[in-house]
């Protein structure tokens, strides 16, 4: 897993989660422990009785720079490989390093909303379009780079970026890997406000608060239904992914190849933003 300490915070307060992604000297990039520890903080904050909404924002300068390279394409590294948990357990991956439920999160019927203070780049993306809502600062940044990476998304990203913004504006996202800024992303409907910087967490508390003050079993249920709705739409869109995931994945990835575009992406987007 992962020497670091502290890869996650979580702090509980007035119901209201706020979960960290605390790797800022790898502009919180997705290692093995990372994930996990997202996903069962997820599941526990689901379960915790104190707790009726969740916020997940990153240490600054980003919020997620998508995959830890040390990791990707290693055949023993963890986020890439299956856990030896025991068969039964929930956060159990398989060899492709997924869970055995949709995404990065687990199923959740309280309001998970994504705070995001800085670029949101590939798996980082990923994270952020599986939010309930985004409240972006002015300092977010959007990129889908999985084609210029060279790997193929698995958590949701051609389901859900369609879904946020449209066919064509995210076939534009994915095919060229561009940056999209908060401004712009507000205009095209991927956030749901851009606010200034040091105003993220207190505008996101605030919306959390109203939330928190709603009749909670209606709140969960109305979320559900949404839920419900959307896989309707687009459960065999989440199948095709996966199996192009899995397939791309069963392939290999070269990643000192795929260090080397990583490098030119984060130039590039210095240069777009």
């Amino acid at each position: 897993m992962s020497d670091e300490p502290d890869v996650l915070l979580v702090d509980v307060d007035e119901r209201i989660a706020t979960i960290t992604l605390n790797r800022p000297d790898r502009r919180n990039a997705i290692n093995g422990a990372l994930g996990l520890g997202l996903a069962r903080a997820i599941g526990d904050l689901e379960a915790s009785d104190d707790v009726d909404v969740m916020i997940l924002t990153g240490a600054d300068p980003a919020f997620c720079a998508g995959a830890d390279l040390k990791e990707i394409g290693s055949p023993s590294a963890s986020m890439f490989s299956a856990t030896k948990e025991d068969a039964s357990d929930p956060y159990r991956r398989d060899e492709f390093g997924m869970y055995p439920f949709r995404g990065p999160f687990p199923p959740h019927t309280k309001l998970l909303i994504g705070a995001i203070n800085g670029p949101a780049i590939t798996g980082g993306f990923e994270l952020a379009l599986n939010c309930d809502m985004l409240i972006a600062s002015e300092r977010a940044a959007f990129a889908d780079t999985h084609s210029r990476v060279g790997i193929m998304p698995g958590w949701g990203l051609t389901v859900l970026l369609v879904e946020s913004i449209g066919v064509r504006r995210a076939r534009e996202l994915s095919m060229t890997g561009n940056f999209l800024d908060a401004p712009t992303a507000l205009t095209w409907g991927l956030v749901n406000h851009v606010v200034p910087h040091d105003e993220l967490l207190p505008f996101t508390k605030e919306l959390a608060r109203a939330v928190v003050g709603n009749d909670q079993m209606g709140t969960r249920r109305m979320l559900r239904t949404y839920e419900e709705i959307a896989a309707n739409l687009y459960d065999g869109a989440w199948d095709v992914e996966k199996v192009v995931n899995r397939a791309w994945l069963a392939g290999g990835i070269d990643t000192e190849e795929v260090a080397k575009r990583r490098e030119a992406i984060v130039e590039r987007g210095r240069t777009q933003l």
